[in-house]
């Protein structure tokens, strides 16, 4: 299993499409406050988020609450600021991927606090960062891929007319 772990995120859309992306892979969702969106079920159900179901969404307060409530093993940070890329880590499984808010990012203490943890997506400077749930698809299909896809293998099936 798959963690994703937003940090006040702000977009209520680059959330829909980062719990799609849970949805497909059987990631589990953790959402930390603030949030700039509301995620309850009439909500959900007036942007149309047909899947929502099929996510584990997990909610908590600050990432005090989150850490007193999880049994965090192995985490990445993923930063515009970390030393090395994605790919230079491994993913076990139960891994927590961790994503900060979209216009600033994770809280610089708590990435110097795990900064053997923190891990970049390699860019241009001049683009600033990739959005939101671009990156959280990164990261958890690289995870994925290190981890020979488990579970998802079955699927995609292609009938031959021959």
């Amino acid at each position: 299993m798959l963690n994703v772990v937003l940090v006040a995120p702000e977009i209520p859309q680059n959330t829909g499409n980062i719990a799609r992306t849970c949805a497909a892979t059987g990631t589990v969702l953790h959402l930390v406050k603030p949030l700039g969106f509301d995620i309850s079920d009439a909500a959900v159900k007036r942007a149309g988020l047909d899947y929502w179901h099929l996510v584990d969404v997990r909610v908590y307060e600050d990432l005090d609450d989150f850490f007193a409530r999880n049994d965090v093993r192995q985490l990445r940070l993923f930063s515009t600021k970390a030393p090395r890329a994605y790919t230079e880590a491994d993913y076990a499984d139960g891994c927590y991927l961790f994503f900060g808010r979209e216009t600033k990012g994770l809280p610089e203490e708590f990435l110097e606090r795990h900064y053997e943890s923190c891990v970049r997506i390699p860019m241009r400077e001049a683009a600033r960062s990739l959005n939101l749930s671009n990156s959280v698809a990164v990261g958890v299909f690289e995870a994925l891929r290190q981890q020979d896809f488990p579970h998802l293998k079955e699927y995609g099936k292609m009938k031959r007319n021959i």
